[in-house]
């Protein structure tokens, strides 16, 4: 029996991403896309409005997204579509989101080499805290949910308190029952450091990801949880802008129209299922147990995100992110000569800048036919490194 009057908590968690240009790109050759992408976001908060007081929401959104968003050209191209700046102060609605950290562009954090990683998510920091008003964010949602142990101590360095994890990869340390290792929060250990892990229902974000009926959601989530003698947390969480079940402005036919139709459920005390923040429920309830996390990521269309496949499955794939590791070393050893030196040049930061770009986790997905983009940008941070070598006399 469940705690708490039977309460089971539900996070929800939505992930949003646009590769670098990607909406531009679509505004010149496809611009009913872009304007059904952006319809599906500013849906979100006005789906929600009259429900701050029971409505949370988890957001996502990496920092290419949330840089063209904020371009001020972007918003005078789309001004009479969707308002860009409206909608990114009501993202800043606290009693409605609960913005999430992440990589500045979107990469599969394990996957690229260790200096990158931390280069990706101070950039989204900087540029999260200055477009939502805060120096710190408690939760972290790696990209395409990619996680590897050893990514622990650098989050908890970037100040973070928890990480999403997906169902599939998670193993007991503690001994403990199935409930418990999907619907309690737990912690991760790696090398020194610690850090709460958040369990994604794998099945049931399936199921809000392609579209289902309120009641089936109501029970089997009461179905999943029946027997818990804790209050348990079920997180759901999938990409909250594509599809035609986030895309379809019909509020009958879409994912906001049944989520309303939840919360009216609650508000009327007539489900048990109470929508929260995650940062609420831990400080409530804390963790429970240590667990293991496999290096794996979520579950996307035939891919289940074990070994990476859906970005290393060819070899063009598994080539282009060699050349990311040797561009990697070489753009890394050139900033450091150049700092060892006392001297900086552009032209370095241009090719860190563009290094970054080529390890976006969508240049690598789409089997090899986005991986010409990856090479472009190498190709252009090597072009950045020689300029910049010459002026410096540090050629790679």
């Amino acid at each position: 029996m469940n705690q708490d009057n039977h309460e089971i908590y539900h996070a929800l968690v939505l992930n949003l991403h646009q590769p670098s240009g990607n909406l531009q790109e679509l505004l010149e050759h496809k611009p009913w896309e872009t304007h059904e992408i952006l319809y599906a976001l500013d849906r979100m908060p006005r789906m929600l409005w009259g429900y701050e007081d029971i409505a949370r929401v988890h957001l996502s959104l990496s920092g290419t997204l949330l840089e063209t968003l904020a371009d001020p050209e972007f918003q005078r191209r789309m001004y009479g579509i969707v308002d860009c700046g409206a909608l990114l102060w009501h993202f800043q609605n606290r009693a409605l989101f609960n913005i999430l950290g992440t990589g500045y562009y979107h990469p599969v954090l394990p996957l690229i080499p260790e200096p990158d990683r931390e280069e990706h998510l101070s950039r989204w920091l900087g540029l999260g805290s200055h477009l939502f008003g805060r120096s710190t964010f408690q939760g972290f949602w790696p990209p395409e949910m990619g996680f590897s142990m050893d990514l622990i101590p650098l989050l908890k360095r970037m100040g973070y308190r928890y990480v999403l994890v997906d169902s599939d990869h998670v193993e007991a340390i503690t001994p403990m029952s199935w409930q418990q290792l999907r619907y309690r929060p737990h912690i991760a250990r790696y090398a020194d450091e610690e850090i709460v892990v958040i369990v994604r229902d794998r099945e049931l974000s399936d199921a809000q990801e392609s579209g289902t009926q309120l009641d089936w959601f109501m029970r089997e989530i009461m179905a999943r949880t029946r027997g818990c003698d804790f209050a348990p947390l079920v997180t759901t969480a999938t990409d909250g802008d594509n599809g035609g079940w986030f895309r379809n402005p019909e509020a009958g036919a879409n994912f906001w129209g049944m989520y309303r139709s939840l919360l009216e459920e609650y508000r009327a005390d007539a489900t048990a299922i109470k929508p929260t923040f995650i940062d609420d429920y831990l400080d409530k309830y804390g963790c429970y147990g240590e667990v293991r996390v496999a290096t794996g990521a979520w579950n996307t269309g035939w891919h289940h995100g074990h070994d990476f496949l859906q970005w290393t499955g060819s070899m063009a794939q598994r080539e282009a992110f060699d050349r990311v590791r040797e561009t990697s070393r070489a753009v890394h050893e050139a900033r450091w000569r150049a700092g060892a030196a006392g001297t900086s040049n552009p032209g370095l930061e241009q090719a860190m800048y563009q290094l970054l770009r080529a390890e976006t986790s969508c240049n690598y997905f789409w089997g090899e036919a986005w991986v010409p983009r990856a090479h472009q940008d190498m190709d252009a941070s090597w072009a950045s490194l020689a300029h910049a070598g010459r002026e410096l006399n540090c050629v790679p």
